[in-house]
């Protein structure tokens, strides 16, 4: 089965700009009601999944200095691709097997989707894998 099929297109899909501002990402992360949201470059490039965990973990201390936190004036400077860790929400390719999207899909509650050139052209939910193989499981 083509994954097309389950693709929630970029058009539908909340994500930031890695320029944004923490400010601007937290504001549209609870705009949306979303507990992880995909990062992206100006020209489309998928660099990652931020959460609230890494906002407020970014809030309580600074990466360099545990036992120093930020003030309000320091968080108009930071940017959302300050904040970006290593790429615990990785992307699959559109012409990933079902199969291999399940796996991905037991770590994460969506998996972000990218075409051949690596940029992001929206996401798969956990919901649609856990339904597609509940509609399709043998007998």
């Amino acid at each position: 089965m083509n994954i097309a099929y389950f693709l929630l297109p970029k058009g539908r899909v909340a994500y930031l700009y890695d320029d944004f501002t923490f400010r601007q990402g937290l504001e549209k992360m609870h705009h949306h009601g979303y507990t992880a949201i995909p990062v992206i470059t100006r020209d489309g490039q998928y660099l990652g999944t931020v959460s609230e965990g890494d906002f407020l973990w970014q809030l309580l201390y600074r990466a360099e200095d545990p036992q120093q936190t930020y003030s309000m004036k320091d968080m108009e400077h930071l940017h959302v691709h300050d904040i970006l860790k290593d790429n615990s929400y990785p992307a699959v390719r559109i012409t990933v097997t079902m199969d291999e999207l399940l796996d991905s899909a037991m770590n994460q509650n969506f998996i972000p989707v990218t075409d051949d050139f690596g940029s992001f052209i929206g996401i798969v939910t956990r919901k649609d894998i856990i339904r597609y193989f509940a509609e399709h499981k043998d007998p």
